[in-house]
This record gives C-alpha cells, structure tokens and sequence, in this order.
C-alpha cells in the first residue's frame, strides 16, 4: 500500500509540474510576440530594485493595512516552502518527517512559525474576501472585474483557506496520533494545544485516517495551484522578480522616441548635411511601425507588465482621468493587452504565423476615447507595487494614432500645428510673445 501511495505521489507531483512549465512556456512565448528591446544595462541597480520592490514589498507600505495583510500571506508562503519539501520527500521516499531527526530543536521551530503564520494569513484571507465581497471597495467593483476576473480572485483566497485548513488537520491528528503511539509531544506551538483537545479522544485509525487526509489534502491543494496558476493573476507571484529587475530606470516623465525618426530631426538641423544624400537601407527589411496598434508593436516587457499585473487596481484608484468619470482605466489596459496577447499566442499555436484574426489590441480591446483620457501623469506607474508601466503602453498606443492614422482630437490638432507655425501652443508669431511686457 505504501508503494502504490510514492507512485500515485510522484505521478501528480511530476504531472502538476510539468503541466505548469508547459503553460510557463506558452505564456513566454506570447511575451515574444513584442519587439526586442535591451534592458540589461546598470546590473547592480536593478538587482536592488528587484530586492527592494519584489522582495522587500517597499511599495505595498503606501496603504498600510492592506500591505500588513499581505505580508502575513507573503511571509507564510515564503516559509511553508520548507514544509512543502519535506512533504515532498516524504511522498517519494515514504518517510515521515524527514527533516526532524537532522533539525532537532530548530525543526519545532520551523513548524512552530510556520503554525502562526498560517493562521495569521487564516486571518488575511478572511479580510480580502471581506474586502472583496462584503466591504466591496470601490477599485474592486470596476467593470473590468466582472466575471472571471472577479472569480479568480475568490478562487485564490479559497484554496488559501483550504490549504491552511489541512495543514492544521494533518499537523494537530499528527501530533495526537504520536502521542497515543508513546511518544512525546512535538511541542509545536499550536498543535501541541489544540491536537490533543481535537483530535486525542479519537481511535488510532480514526486519527491516521485524519492525518492523512490532512497530509494529502496540503499538498494536492498545492498541485492544484500550481496546475490553476498560469490561468491566474496570481502568476505575479513569479513574474514580480523579473518585472522588477527590467524596470525602466529613467525619469518617470522622459518618454522614448524613435531612433528613425530622432536621426531625421538630427538630419534636419544638421547645416552640413546633404539634403539629398539617400540612406543606405535594407531593402528586404520591413519598416518599423511608428507607435503600437497590437501587441505585436510593443515591447516584450510590455508584455511582461501585462502578465505581471495583479489587477488590484490601486493605479486605477490613482487615477485621475479614471476619478472624473472617464472611461480610462489602467488596470484595464493590462488586462487588455495580456487576453490580446493570450488571443494571437494560441492562434498562432494552432493554425501558425500566418495566423490573422482581422482585430487589434487598439479599437477592439482599447478604444481612443480611453487612450486619449491619460493625462500622462504617471500616478499609475507610481501606484503600482511591482513597477508595472501602463503608460508606456497607452504613448505607443497614441503614437500610431497620431503618426500612423493622423487621428487625434482636434484641440491636440490646432496645438499642434500652433507650435509648428508659432513655436507656440498659442495662435499668434513668437513676435508678439512679449507683448505683454509693454501694457504694464
């Protein structure tokens, strides 16, 4: 019977795990469906921000309760790791235990956190689904999370309850189970209480029956996530630590420009250029869309941040287009951006990369009326607890506008042309710009 158990142990855990690297790879490639761009510059830097933002949680402290809640959970994920490989060996070795004997004191330890921990991310999950479903806050009630985007985060939060249940079932009848056999108390903080008061007036078999329905209940809870994962906002998890280390380390407000269209300027106000030199180019190379209309035109880092969002929405709630009233709403545009991704990557995966659907990222995912909403203010970048950048995506998405389609609101349009003909916003020659000076 023990055999047969390693087997059917080892058949889920190499089947749950190679399930979850098989959709990894898929959603890798749909990162590279965005163009190249290097960010492998100022190595010392980013591996400072990756410890500070994704490890550190430096930017969850901007509301303190939510950030308190969520270290209990991020903390007791970090730690019940330890109990998961011991789990592990035990399922494919039939030992129990395994790290006991070799830890001693400082395995009552371990488990004694771990014990506290979980029931202070017990606590956690019960205030985020109350926050979610009872309190209903505002940037949770969005449109954007109606549907599965709403179940998803309940789900988490189930298995989460779950899980933490289990453990304490397998640890608690564990605890009375060793104590009916002769031995002594494990002395973990909270088992040690509650093991006996539960479970000790059970019979042995009962009491087996109990620590192995705990025992495997943990850990299929655990195959289960990693199998639902790669469906999941909860893929953050993972993908926080690379979004942060390729952050972009520029000044927030300094937007890139076009190397083609930055060397034609240069061009232009080069005296000793010859005007009618023509440039040396590739003829089978094909020309580079000015700004992004699919997500083909963005970056694969603007991709990343799609699939790194957590959709908690404070760059939403930060938002001040979103505040008013308009239609904009940066978690949206990640949102958006990751289904249209998901779309092409398993359009391509089934018919190849002629694969053509006839949509686009802009005006069937994202509207103009959105794009034009942003005041490009970069409060939803300064929001967002993993550096995820929506406005880099919304300036490509305007850029092919402007340059591509010659679309944009007309006060934009009359500025425009202002500035071309009066180095001004403002309708009247930079001769009269001084005017003013001589009506005091």
């Amino acid at each position: 019977m023990e055999i047969i158990s390693q087997i059917v142990f080892i058949v889920v855990l190499v089947g749950s795990s190679v399930f979850f690297g098989y959709n990894v790879k898929k959603i890798i490639n749909n990162m590279r469906l965005g163009r190249d761009e290097d960010r492998s510059d100022n190595k010392s830097e980013r591996w400072k921000t990756m410890a500070r933002v994704a490890l550190g949680q430096s930017k969850m402290t901007a509301r303190p309760i939510a950030a308190v809640l969520h270290l209990f959970i991020y903390v007791a994920f970090i730690f019940t790791q330890i109990e998961l490989i011991e789990i592990i060996i035990d399922g494919s070795a039939g030992t129990e235990r395994f790290f006991q004997p070799y830890l001693g004191g400082l395995y009552t330890f371990i488990i004694s956190l771990i014990e506290i921990l979980s029931l202070l991310a017990l606590v956690a999950t019960f205030a985020f689904l109350s926050r979610r479903n009872l309190l209903k806050l505002p940037r949770f009630q969005k449109s954007e999370m109606n549907g599965w985007p709403k179940l998803d985060g309940n789900i988490i939060l189930y298995l989460e309850f779950i899980l933490v249940v289990f453990i304490f079932t397998m640890n608690g009848a564990d605890e009375a189970l060793h104590v009916k056999e002769g031995g002594e108390s494990y002395g973990f903080v909270l088992s040690s209480i509650y093991g006996t008061s539960v479970f000790g007036g059970m019979e042995f078999d009962t009491l087996h029956m109990f620590e192995r329905i705990g025992w495997w209940g943990h850990i299929l809870t655990v195959f289960a996530f990693i199998v639902y994962l790669p469906y999941s906002k909860h893929l953050h998890i993972f993908f926080a630590f690379p979004n942060t280390f390729y952050t972009k380390l520029k000044p927030k407000g300094q937007f890139t420009n076009m190397e083609s269209v930055t060397n034609e300027v240069k061009l232009m106000l080069d005296p000793n250029a010859d005007p009618y030199a023509v440039p040396e180019v590739d003829p089978n190379a094909v020309p580079q869309k000015f700004g992004a209309q699919d997500v083909q035109d963005l970056t694969w880092i603007n991709i990343l941040n799609a699939y790194t969002c957590t959709e908690c929405g404070r760059c939403t709630s930060e938002c001040p287009a979103n505040m008013t009233g308009k239609k904009l709403s940066p978690r949206k545009i990640m949102m958006d951006v990751r289904d249209r991704a998901e779309e092409i990557g398993n359009g391509i995966r089934k018919e190849g990369e002629k694969w053509i659907d006839g949509k686009s990222l802009l005006g069937d995912y994202i509207t103009e009326e959105e794009i034009w909403a942003c005041t490009s203010c970069n409060a939803c970048v300064q929001a967002c607890p993993v550096n995820i950048d929506p406005l880099e995506i919304i300036m490509e998405l305007r850029r092919y506008l402007v340059m591509e389609e010659s679309k944009m609101p007309s006060e934009l349009a009359t500025m425009n042309t202002n500035i071309e003909n009066n180095q001004a916003p403002w309708q009247f020659s930079s001769s009269d710009r001084l005017n003013w000076k001589d009506e005091a």
